[in-house]
């Protein structure tokens, strides 16, 4: 009966007009709307100066004369790929130093039963909802005290404040998911706590893990205040605070180069999601399942 059902919920698709209509409309509309900007970054990375100014001869969605010039003066002219080099090295080692500790907080959370378990959880998670615009204050006080100010360990041991509660959050529901009897399974046959969760815990989690480092490194990658705060040299600036420092002079917008440093900017991202988007997907479903 529920197969009679499901089919006849679905026959209103069988004709095209309904199917273009309730179907392929609403995906391209969507499709729009989340391409729109990555098309416009990239038109007004290759348009000279005068097409970009100059709407009344040009049209705004098209280049008539493609031109190298603003991604020549972003490569060759500023420090953007040192900026690329600092972003990736600091988002790289934020996401494993938090993954790290998030998987640990999140295993004592969860695998191991203890009265109170719950209520840490949840101070975690309400750890994650401070804005980062209160903690920079202090954290600034922590920085200059350790002599880390203007350098990458500013950023790496600053990341993971607000890196851990959410990935601790997000592996507890994930972790919730896996059978207590299969680790006390592995407990009678005597194996310790650490061998279960290396050998049992994280392969059966790894769609979550994968989950919670593209989150952390989509996190520290787009990063701003810390990195505005924390870093002052040019060459030690990571992507999002180098473009906008020094491709703005006053009230001059270096519109071409700007666009151009926000999508090479954007690709690394990209690409990552590209490539675990089955296991991103898969990790969502798991960790919702009861």
């Amino acid at each position: 009966m529920a197969a009679i059902a499901d089919q006849e919920g679905m026959s209103y698709l069988e004709t095209t007009g309904r199917r273009a209509l309730t179907l392929y409309l609403p995906l391209a509309l969507m499709l729009f709307l989340l391409l729109f900007p990555f098309y416009w970054m990239a038109t007004t990375s290759f348009k000279p100066d005068n097409e970009l100014y100059d709407y009344g001869r040009f049209n705004p969605l098209w280049i008539v004369h493609p031109t190298l010039e603003h991604i020549h003066k972003l490569l060759f002219e500023t420090d953007f790929p040192d900026w690329a080099v600092n972003t990736i090295l600091i988002s790289v080692a934020s996401t494993f130093l938090s993954l790290f500790a998030s998987v640990c907080a999140a295993y004592a959370i969860e695998r191991l039963r203890y009265r109170g378990a719950q209520f840490v959880g949840l101070a975690i998670f309400l750890a994650y909802l401070v804005p980062p615009s209160i903690l920079f204050i202090p954290l600034a006080t922590v920085v200059f005290e350790l002599g880390l100010f203007d350098s990458r360990w500013a950023l790496i041991l600053t990341y993971p404040t607000f890196l851990v509660p959410f990935c601790t959050w997000l592996l507890m529901g994930y972790f919730r998911t896996i059978p207590y009897e299969l680790e006390e399974c592995a407990l009678i046959d005597g194996a310790s706590r650490l061998q279960i969760l290396r050998k049992i815990t994280l392969p059966l989690a790894l769609p979550g893990l994968i989950s919670a480092g593209i989150f952390a490194f989509t996190l520290s990658w787009n990063e701003f205040i810390y990195a505005l705060t924390f870093i002052s040299s040019s060459e030690n600036k990571t992507i999002p605070v180098g473009a906008i420092t020094e491709l703005v002079e006053g009230d001059v917008y270096h519109w071409g180069s700007l666009m151009a440093a926000a999508l090479l900017g954007s690709v690394p991202v990209v690409l990552l999601y590209s490539f675990f988007v089955e296991h991103y997907v898969s990790s969502l479903t798991g960790a919702v399942k009861e």
